[in-house]
């Protein structure tokens, strides 16, 4: 009997041992694969704060889903090493699942999103509570031999609070187009409905703006063929925008100007069908009766800012209305559409520089002995620059010629794409 009892109890403690491995086991292999996060690296703005998981509850397939849920604003990204080939288009894809998700500021382009750590290029971002949807981000490798791709609840701009679900990571090489043609989009917005400072703002476009804005494109479109001495060409297709603007970003030193989150929903269906290489944003800040109603600290147009990596520029309207700024007049102006080019140039200094070129800055044209002239402006520079002829120590500097035809990636560069297998 004694050996009986004796050998039930080693039974019974060898089952119960059997059982505690057990369940050490399923919380340990439970464990792994919630923070299993496969060679990505936790990116945070604010220390904890943010909770990374890897989500077996909510998922779109059978793998795991990666969660991120923030209860304060933060900005949180898993990232991970990609290796591309230089100047190839990619594409990102993913399907992403909100709830709850709140940008603190508005218009700033934050949310749940894919990125490209350390830059400005995006997908659309992501708020609210939202079902599985596809989120896309495009780009140019441009010199680069890796990228650190992330999928972000957040903004370069701004943080969020809430929680996003990421699976399905995919990535394709396309063929870029290097061509050099230039498609360029001039969005004009007929008014301007503002409030700055609790006072409520309006302002309208004239026909004769229209009229001037239509005749300098044109203009433009010819300054690109012939000051490049034919290293590009140019075609804008103008788009009158009836839709109000109704929010103006601000910046210390630009004051009030008009950001790419200010314009997205008016603008996006256009340039998603299109496949324009730059963008032209045209507004009325001021006029005769209302010039100090918005505060606008000495720019008539502001560039270097880029839509999903296509170049983004503000063209702003002159609040004189006799003003020669957009208007061909052989005793006052001759080369109206100087403030396109000035701006459109800004874009294509910011992708050379991205490439890895040594080039002089836009604005230093007197530094190298050049004039803005009285009728002219700084036509003489543009030309020099846009050639590679800026005399300098014996040397000759400015654009290289090969930046033509290094042109931002676009979704018609995936008609023909591979998909690049494990990449995620």
């Amino acid at each position: 009997m004694k050996k009986t009892e004796k050998g039930m109890s080693k039974v019974l403690f060898v089952i119960f041992v059997l059982i505690a491995l057990g369940i050490i086991s399923f919380f340990t292999i439970s464990y792994i694969q919630e923070n299993n996060f496969k060679d990505y690296n936790k990116c945070v703005l604010k220390q904890d704060i943010s909770e990374f998981k890897r989500d077996k509850d909510v998922k779109y397939s059978e793998e795991r889903s990666y969660k991120i849920y923030s209860p304060e604003y933060n900005d949180a990204m898993l990232t991970k090493k990609l290796k591309v080939a230089k100047n190839k288009s990619y594409k990102v894809s993913c399907m992403v699942k909100t709830q709850g998700v709140e940008s603190e500021s508005q218009n700033s382009g934050s949310g749940a999103q894919l990125a490209i750590d350390g830059t400005t290029i995006r997908s659309m971002a992501i708020t609210g509570t939202q079902e599985w949807q596809k989120i896309e981000m495009i780009f140019n490798s441009q010199n680069k031999e890796e990228v650190s791709i992330g999928i972000r609840l957040g903004g370069y701009l701004g943080n969020c609070k809430g929680t996003a679900w990421f699976s399905n990571i995919e990535v394709e090489q396309g063929v870029p187009d290097n061509t050099n043609d230039w498609k360029f989009a001039c969005f004009i917005y007929n008014s301007t409905d503002v409030s700055i400072g609790g006072k409520q703002i309006k302002l309208n476009v004239t026909e004769n703006d229209i009229s001037d804005i239509k005749s300098t494109i044109k203009r433009f479109e010819s300054a690109c063929t012939e000051l490049s001495e034919r290293k590009m060409n140019a075609s804008c297709d103008i788009y009158s925008v009836k839709t109000p603007l109704t929010h103006l970003s601000y910046d210390d030193e630009f004051g009030y100007y008009v950001a790419p989150e200010d314009v997205e929903k008016d603008i996006k269906s256009t340039i998603d069908t299109k496949n324009y290489d730059h963008i032209f944003i045209v507004v009325r800040l001021g006029d005769d009766e209302h010039k100090n109603d918005i505060q606008v600290n000495d720019w008539i147009g502001l560039g270097s800012m880029d839509y999903y990596g296509v170049g983004f520029s503000n063209i702003r309207l002159p609040n004189d209305s006799r003003s020669y700024v957009y208007r061909y007049n052989s005793r006052v102006n001759l080369f109206p559409e100087e403030v396109f080019l000035h701006e459109f140039l800004h874009s294509l200094e910011r992708n050379a520089k991205e490439y890895g070129y040594e080039i002089p800055a836009l604005h230093d044209y007197e530094k190298y002995g050049y004039k803005n002239e009285a009728l002219l402006g700084e036509k003489n520079w543009y030309t020099d620059y846009m050639n590679c002829n800026v005399q300098s120590n014996g040397t000759k500097i400015g654009l290289p010629a090969e930046i033509y035809k290094l042109k931002p990636a676009k979704l018609s560069d995936f008609e023909f794409s591979s998909k690049i297998q494990n990449a995620f």
